[in-house]
């Protein structure tokens, strides 16, 4: 197929056949994978260099843009599906394409401008900094010569305001210079406030596609004008990006996008606007935190009760995902110095009520399944699509309530221990998964952050977590693992009796032969391995670790859940590095096994790369060098571990 499109794209016999040719292509750029369009990258790229040249020569000679526009946006999404395999093509290309944006200035050229600008910025994220910094700026200090003249109704307009947020994303702070230029622009297309009617319903003209009608009745119609929408959208989520990319660069902006921001929260025409409206917020803190926590305060004092006003109203489920996590990210940027008393316990009020209207949902969307004329299967697909939103919702939520206790520490739990029925009703068998997911979140955070307060309420909880470590779905079993961990390790006396009880049924989750028969089985299953080394070092459980330690070394290597690597190949490292003789086994017999997962664990990059992973990998490192000291059992322990040659290549780094 990929050869055939190639080959009408390159016959520029028929215009508007090879351009839908490249529209072809570009659908099959959408979502392919960088493995697949590595192996036909070198014959598109080809065909699409040569196609442009003839393309572009034509569009000189005859006028002709449709060709030339289509090759464009083909190149820009093979760039941005292959990433950094674009490098190779790299310096064939660009140039081609900084000829063509100095070269069509006239007005007839400015949709194929846009587009040009549009396919160099996506090869700049695609190919990186490193690479694209010299053009990157080149453009830009291009694009300031023509501003002046730049009106909001441009054809360029729109492709200039994504392409320069993908330009900030690859200078980072260095695009700061530009901002005055560039600012201009997105504030006025992100402030835009479309035309609305009422108007008789034969008046509505239904053709015209700069305007949107909805029937409200009594013969009339709600109108309005959309031109302008998709725009503002645009103008919004760039906004995020430059206040996150450029931080306090972004400064002397912070005021006005804060206000337009909060305005936009309630701009009912568009979701997406006012969820990048709410995603704009933290990183506005963020920007002025070196300002002093006064500033922050002047900020937080405008933003937090926008935010509850809209929590309150809000029925788009996207949108109440984008405003709990706004409200989320705050809480970290104002911090324990920034928040009152007032402020905590609203918080802890919306956490409550947003539980109260999940709980509504769900009762309204088992009545709607319970009635008798109710289609089986749009039910099912709809409580799906439900299920999937409120679960997202949950997660902001989990967030939110993981970030006030991260925050204030122990002293929320006063604000949750009133919520724990609600938070216990979650985790009900019969609820859709999700809801048990979250609902053991809460009390996992609860467990870590405030041991001795929550551990009064485990005969309510420990039931359903146990429960939930035999649940169909490897999300829950996860929770409920990582619960069972954290009570090992800062749960103390008591939790023991719960954290040796739950012991033998980790085990058993563990051991499931359909265990790692996916990528999130094989992550809850990491999370129970790391849960019962957890327990057994941290604990005092009263176990024969003999006992355990066989099996133990039996679910390893792990590679899945990076971040709870550390847990699991620290407690090994402690094993061996104490002799422990059931890890070393009689006769050292287990040392081939030993090497193995040792390997294997810097093989499968098992070990997530910060401070607390690098400790652990040296120690296994080390073990390893320690054992090589003898030469001679050395090799024939690394004989029996018959090793493949990746892990042999492996090994020789690691002791050199």
């Amino acid at each position: 197929v990929v050869p055939a499109l190639m080959a009408t794209v390159l016959d520029s016999s028929c215009d508007r056949v090879s351009a839908h040719a490249a529209a072809a292509l570009i659908n099959f750029c959408e979502d392919c994978p960088k493995q697949i369009i590595s192996a036909y990258l070198p014959a598109i790229m080809n065909g699409l260099e040569q196609a442009l040249g003839s393309a572009f020569a034509h569009l000189q000679c005859m006028g002709k843009k449709l060709r030339c526009e289509q090759i464009l946006t083909a190149i820009a999404s093979v760039a941005d599906a292959a990433q950094e395999l674009f490098v190779d093509f790299y310096d064939r290309l660009v140039p081609n394409l900084k000829y063509i944006l100095v070269n069509t200035t006239s007005f007839k050229y400015k949709v194929l401008r846009g587009k040009t600008l549009e396919s160099l910025s996506l090869i700049g994220v695609a190919v990186g900094k490193e690479k694209f910094r010299e053009d990157a700026i080149a453009i830009m200090n291009l694009l300031q010569e023509s501003m002046p003249s730049l009106t909001s109704d441009d054809p360029q307009c729109s492709y200039m305001i994504c392409s320069w947020t993908r330009i900030c994303k690859v200078l980072g702070k260095e695009f700061a210079p530009y901002l005055p230029m560039v600012m201009g622009p997105v504030l006025q297309t992100a402030a835009y406030k479309p035309d609305v009617a009422v108007v008789e319903e034969d008046q509505c003209n239904k053709d015209d596609p700069a305007w949107s009608y909805h029937s409200v009745g009594d013969n009339k119609s709600f109108g309005i004008r959309t031109a302008g929408l998709d725009e503002k959208s645009d103008s919004c989520a760039m906004l995020v990006c430059y206040a996150r990319d450029l931080e306090e660069q972004f400064m002397p902006y912070v005021n006005d996008v804060a206000k337009l921001s909060v305005e936009n929260l309630r701009f009912l025409f568009v979701d997406s606007v006012r969820c990048s409206a709410a995603e704009t917020l933290p990183w506005l803190l963020k920007c002025v935190k070196s300002q002093g926590i006064e500033v922050v305060r002047q900020l937080w004092m405008e933003f937090f009760p926008a935010l509850c006003s809209a929590l309150s109203t809000e029925n788009e489920m996207e949108v109440v995902e984008s405003l709990i996590d706004s409200l989320a990210e705050c809480v970290l940027q104002v911090g324990i110095e920034g928040l009152t008393k007032e402020d905590i316990e609203k918080i802890a009020e919306v956490f409550s009520e947003q539980l109260t209207k999940h709980e509504n949902r769900r009762l309204e969307a088992e009545a709607e399944e319970a009635e008798e004329d109710a289609d089986p299967d749009e039910i099912k697909e709809k409580l799906s699509e439900e299920a999937e939103l409120e679960g997202e919702v949950l997660a902001r939520l989990s967030d939110l309530v993981h970030n006030m206790f991260e925050t204030l520490g122990e002293c929320f739990f006063d604000c949750l221990e009133p919520l724990l029925p609600e938070i216990l009703q979650l985790i009900d068998i019969r609820r859709a998964y999700p809801s048990r997911q979250y609902g053991v979140c809460f009390i996992d955070d609860c467990i870590e952050f405030a041991p001795k307060r929550c551990a009064r309420y485990q005969e309510q909880f420990v039931p359903l977590m146990l429960q939930c470590l035999v649940d169909e779905y490897p999300e829950v079993r996860q929770a409920a693992a990582y619960g069972f961990g954290i009570m090992g390790m800062v749960g103390g006396a008591e939790y023991l009796n719960t954290v040796t009880n739950a012991l033998e049924p980790l085990a058993t989750m563990v051991s499931n032969p359909d265990a790692r028969s996916t990528e999130e089985g094989s992550g809850a299953t990491d999370n129970g391995i790391a849960a019962v080394a957890k327990i057994l070092k941290y604990s005092g459980a009263n176990v024969d670790i003999s006992q355990v330690v066989p099996a133990f070394l039996s679910w390893l290597p792990t590679h899945e859940d990076v971040s709870e690597a550390p847990y699991i190949y620290g407690y090994l490292a402690d094993l061996i590095e104490s002799n422990h003789p059931v890890v070393l086994g009689e006769d050292n017999c287990n040392l081939p096994r030993i090497v193995f997962i040792i390997v294997s664990a810097f093989t499968l990059e098992a070990l997530p790369p910060n401070d607390e992973g690098a400790a652990v990998a040296q120690r296994l490192q080390h073990i390893l060098k320690v054992l090589r000291s003898n030469s001679e059992m050395f090799e024939a322990v690394v004989q029996a571990a018959q090793l493949d040659e990746k892990k042999r290549e492996m090994l020789r780094d690691l002791i050199s």
